[in-house]
């Protein structure tokens, strides 16, 4: 029998990173190495553009037991998007440490929010907001489940292992598929999942989703502010876990036109009494807040106002109508969806399918509560700094 045709090399350089043929068992040796009780802590923050992610670490003489003992820190904000270079110096407030799974214990992740010159928060700081409106409806105990859709690139911004000059079979074998011509990066999607879970983040599920090169990973349940904490730091591990496979992580919502799905941020959420037997009428009255503040929803569900999400929201491929509110149950085209389950159980929760999968779950969070527990309306917030 003729043999196939060996795949070409150049197309092979082209699609991942140079860094990522490094021969990574040199590293191995140096990331064993003893640290004499001296540990790394790697700093992580919210850049300029509300989407990516930065980091930078230092030595500290001892490990930290609490987030209190790691000493708040600084960058040129000016390199970041996030300050003039005038007056380019911002602070770095630990708020969350997590374990380090790239160089290993004892060393740490600690998660920062960012504080300009004068002690605000830097624009795209969506926690600072967030957590007070959390500290405010804590009596409510808000918990929340976040769907991170994302596809993996090669480095030519080509969907990974699609052909270099066409696409793939059309939508149907992909999902939840198995076998080297359903799936393509399981390797990486594994390897995100180990180091989350390593990490402390409350990972708790992944599945490859519909369109081929797309994944997806669940965080939660949280309570308040420690939902976007762990999403962010998910985020963080996906995109140092892809640099290692030098591959690219994108949160675009709408990767690729056409007859492929797009990726969103399903965000799934109860208060304590929607949990409690006949919580169903709990769940409808916040459903129905929702529906009368949808384009402030829209608006707060990706970091451009809803630009980016009107190319999601079309009302195909298992989305809503931007312009329209919906509800229903087990309807994957509607803007709320309330589990089957849950229908017939009389309590439990409800997904809020329109956040993209770029949002910041900051605001996406902040947003719900905001509407469902204080009861605001209209398209303004309430600043509550002074209450």
């Amino acid at each position: 029998m003729p043999r196939s045709p060996a795949p070409s090399r150049r197309a092979v350089a082209m699609s991942v990173s140079h860094s990522s043929r490094l021969n990574k068992l040199v590293r191995e040796q140096y990331v064993r190495l003893p640290q004499d009780g001296l540990v790394q802590v790697t700093y992580v923050w919210i850049d300029g553009s509300g989407e990516g992610v930065r980091c930078k670490s230092r030595t500290l003489d001892k490990e930290p037991k609490s987030i209190e003992d790691v000493p708040e820190w600084n960058f040129d904000g000016s390199s970041t998007a996030q300050a003039e270079g005038s007056n380019s110096d911002m602070f770095l407030v630990p708020v969350r440490m997590f374990r380090d799974p790239f160089c290993l214990d004892p060393n740490k992740l600690v998660l920062c929010e960012v504080l300009k010159y004068n002690r605000k928060p830097a624009e795209t700081n969506l926690r600072h907001t967030c957590k007070k409106v959390m500290d405010l409806v804590k009596d409510s105990h808000p918990w929340f489940g976040m769907e991170q859709e994302y596809t993996l690139l090669g480095v030519n911004g080509h969907p990974y292992g699609w052909p270099d000059n066409g696409f793939p079979g059309p939508q149907g074998p992909y999902y939840c598929g198995v076998g080297a011509d359903k799936v393509y990066g399981r390797d990486i999607v594994e390897s995100h999942y180990k180091a989350c879970l390593y990490a402390g983040v409350k990972i708790c599920g992944t599945n490859a989703e519909v369109m081929p090169s797309q994944w997806e990973f669940q965080v939660g349940p949280c309570e308040g502010i420690e939902m976007g904490d762990h999403l962010w730091m998910a985020r963080f591990i996906l995109h140092r876990v892809c640099e290692d496979f030098g591959v690219v992580a994108t949160l675009d919502p709408k990767p690729m036109t056409g007859n492929w799905n797009g990726a969103g941020c399903h965000t799934n959420y109860s208060t304590e009494e929607m949990r409690r037997e006949g919580g169903l009428k709990h769940i409808e009255a916040a459903i129905e807040k929702l529906s009368k503040r949808h384009d402030y929803h829209i608006c707060v569900y990706d970091p451009r106002g809803g630009r980016d999400n009107s190319r999601r929201l079309t009302g195909h491929h298992e989305t809503s109508n931007i312009f329209e509110f919906s509800a229903g149950v087990a309807n994957r085209g509607a803007s709320i969806r309330i589990p089957r389950q849950v229908g017939q159980d009389g309590y439990g929760y409800f997904e809020d399918r329109r956040p993209a999968a770029n949002c910041d779950p900051y605001a996406v969070t902040e947003a719900i509560v905001r509407t469902t527990v204080l009861n605001e309306t209209g398209v303004e917030t309430k600043d509550y700094a002074d209450h």
